[in-house]
């Protein structure tokens, strides 16, 4: 980077409130130095690459994470290709080849429980002399805690959302969680049954869904947003056992085939229920309208990830 950089380095699964006070920092140096704000980042996770059998799922893929990349504030994100040849890479050497080199970093700032380079050999206890001989600033983030003394972390967060805790896991996030995918067809069953729906491509195996069942959800897409409904997993009323995602959006006449949307699940209202006929599924599904309002009138509009001190 031109005229020099100060930058931090992680996996940034989520980019949670932790994430977020870590790029704070980098935002607020930055701006004191007059040096650009950089953020290195890697894809695939680490873990998929060293432990593919025990990688765990995760918060952000694909344009969703570049989504909240591209809220953070930051001059600029590198996105790394992480594999055998780059885990090898010695803490010296990576921050030699990759960071001063490629990066013009003057100054480092990490989050206390991280560490880079082969074994994580790069961390709070060794990054300092290692600035010191190489030339660079070292600066250390400790731990976001949570209001009760938690502290934040990504593996939290999975642990929140695979319990059905949303709420839980939106306060560590700083926002609802999220998803973004393609609107494709559906077989036409909900204007069947006067409720039109969207139809989401089957999230990757990567990604990390809450428990399934219908949830008060929001959808937004390039020019617009609509509160809704949606059933998360299969459809027993109509003898459909596939895992599928349809929202029914309030108040949307528009045709969303083929746009990209971003869904965020703001309540969980009920499981999967199989109902002993089409009417009975619409009266329930009537009342599960007005439960998703209700939810929907109580939460905020989607915060973004920016970080506190961004520009």
């Amino acid at each position: 980077m031109s005229g020099g950089s100060v930058i931090t380095v992680g996996s940034f699964d989520g980019l949670h409130r932790g994430h977020q006070a870590v790029i704070g920092e980098v935002l607020e140096r930055a701006t004191r130095t007059g040096l650009q704000a950089g953020l290195v980042t890697f894809e695939p996770h680490p873990a998929a690459v060293l432990a593919p059998g025990s990688a765990p799922q995760r918060l952000s893929l694909g344009v969703e994470r570049l989504e909240l990349l591209a809220e953070l504030g930051l001059d600029r994100a590198h996105i790394l290709r992480f594999d055998v040849a780059l885990a090898a890479l010695s803490a010296e050497q990576f921050v030699t080849t990759v960071l001063l080199e490629q990066c013009g970093m003057r100054e480092l700032v990490i989050g206390a429980d991280h560490g880079f380079g082969q074994g994580r050999a790069a961390d709070r206890q060794t990054l300092p002399a290692l600035g010191r001989k190489l030339g660079f600033g070292v600066s250390i983030v400790p731990p976001v805690p949570d209001a009760a003394g938690q502290v934040i972390s990504s593996s939290g967060i999975r642990l929140a959302l695979g319990a059905g805790q949303l709420a839980q896991a939106a306060k560590w996030l700083g926002r609802p969680y999220r998803m973004s995918g393609r609107v494709v067809p559906g077989a036409g069953r909900g204007r069947v049954i006067r409720m039109p729906t969207i139809n989401l491509d089957g999230p990757p195996a990567e990604k990390l869904l809450p428990p399934d069942g219908v949830y008060a959800v929001r959808v937004e897409w390039g020019g617009g947003t609509a509160g809704g409904m949606m059933n998360q997993g299969s459809r027993p009323t109509v003898g459909d056992a596939r895992r599928t995602m349809e929202a029914h959006l309030f108040g949307l006449d528009q045709d969303l085939y083929g746009r990209m949307v971003r869904i965020e699940w703001v309540h969980r209202l009920r499981d999967i229920q199989r109902f002993a006929s089409l009417d009975a599924l619409r009266g329930q599904l009537a009342l599960d309208r007005e439960q998703a309002l209700a939810a929907l009138a109580l939460s905020p509009e989607t915060s973004t990830a920016r970080p506190i001190g961004a520009r």
